[in-house]
């Protein structure tokens, strides 16, 4: 990952250099004496050129870490700590929770963009896609006349597949994977650094989810942005991504390279989603899946908050709560973490509690 990016020197953005990290972010919803605390500390580096996945099931604070990322939280969501670094591509560094309105608006659409999760919702159905679009770069570059913001818009729709006679055309006269594909190229205009995608293939047949995967991936290469891919699907992350974080009840249980998480997981969270669908290739095998439900966050368990679904679940799980280290596993990539006390034995002896060995199908190489 040495790609130079630019011409080198001081201050050159390189792919495989850091572009946006989220440090110890926390959300809680609620302003009363009692919120609940829907992201704990969250920490998550997305590197220049990459595409990093954010899986987890339903309610375990993927879009919510996303849009306080971003300052599109909305009320009564509130962002209690924590920092969202962004690296510019001349080197300069800022924190995104920090800025000033004026400069939270350059910046939108500019440095990050982000695709949201209903692109019906998001678009304006009384308004043409080619304005919408034209209207969204002249707003950032208000020299731009309507003629050249509109064939600027009729570049983009090519760029993502789309005839430019579709400029006149109404959301509602679109498909849904067509509206999804505006939404990306609304999201371009500007030529931003990051993407971040709120499960953007939300409620499109299989085919369709396959064209667009193929469509971003394609247009990551030829541009160069990178892109937070967030979605509940971990199959469709190990096509597309190059690294995987697995979130579970607002905090990240896993984090690595997708091959490695796909192959060989090391947290039960993980193993579970990868067992709860038919493998990509090779024999066939028996599926699992994750017994119970996602605890409530109003009222997390004490220590692991896995540890009532956990197949794997230690007398410890109920007093420590694990931290994000690198597996006691021989030969793992040392920038890989997992949060499980089975991958930490000094901990739990630390805690009066027996360490136990990792189970053979945790340490798989």
């Amino acid at each position: 990952m040495d790609v130079v990016l630019e011409e080198t020197g001081p201050g050159r953005a390189v792919v495989g250099d850091p572009v946006l990290e989220i440090r110890n972010l926390s959300v809680d919803y609620g302003y009363d004496e009692d919120p609940v605390h829907v992201l704990r500390e969250v920490s998550l580096t997305l590197h220049r050129g990459e595409v990093l996945g954010l899986a987890g099931e339903s309610g375990c604070g993927k879009s919510t870490l996303a849009y306080a990322a971003t300052r599109l939280l909305p009320p009564p969501g509130l962002v209690t700590g924590g920092e969202v670094m962004f690296t510019d591509r001349d080197g300069s560094r800022r924190d995104l929770l920090a800025l000033s309105d004026t400069e939270l608006r350059a910046s939108r659409w500019q440095d990050t963009a982000i695709v949201f999760q209903g692109a019906m919702n998001s678009l304006n159905p009384v308004f043409r896609v080619g304005r919408q679009i034209a209207d969204g770069i002249r707003a950032h570059r208000p020299g731009m006349g309507r003629a050249e913001s509109l064939e600027k818009a009729a570049e983009l729709l090519e760029l993502v597949g789309i005839s430019t006679d579709r400029l006149r055309s109404y959301p509602h006269q679109l498909s849904g994977g067509m509206r999804q594909r505006v939404m990306i190229a609304m999201a371009l205009a500007l030529d931003p650094q990051v993407l971040i995608m709120d499960e953007p293939t939300t409620a499109l047949d299989v085919v369709m989810q396959r064209q667009i995967v193929e469509q971003i991936a394609d247009l990551r290469e030829r541009l160069g942005f990178s892109v937070v891919f967030i979605t509940h699907d971990v199959s469709l992350l190990i096509e597309i991504a190059d690294r995987i974080a697995i979130m579970y009840a607002g905090e990240i249980v896993e984090d690595a390279a997708a091959q490695d998480v796909y192959r060989r997981p090391r947290h039960p969270y993980a193993r579970g989603l990868l067992h709860s669908f038919p493998p990509l290739r090779g024999p066939k095998r028996e599926l699992g899946g994750i017994p119970g439900s996602p605890p409530d966050l109003a009222a997390l368990p004490s220590g692991c908050a896995f540890r009532a679904r956990c197949p794997y679940v230690l007398d410890a799980c109920a007093a420590v709560r694990p931290e994000l280290v690198t597996p006691a596993v021989a030969g793992d990539d040392p920038r890989r973490t997992v949060a499980c006390l089975r991958h930490e034995p000094e901990r739990v002896a630390a805690a009066g509690f027996e360490p136990v060995p990792v189970p053979p199908e945790l340490a798989a190489r």
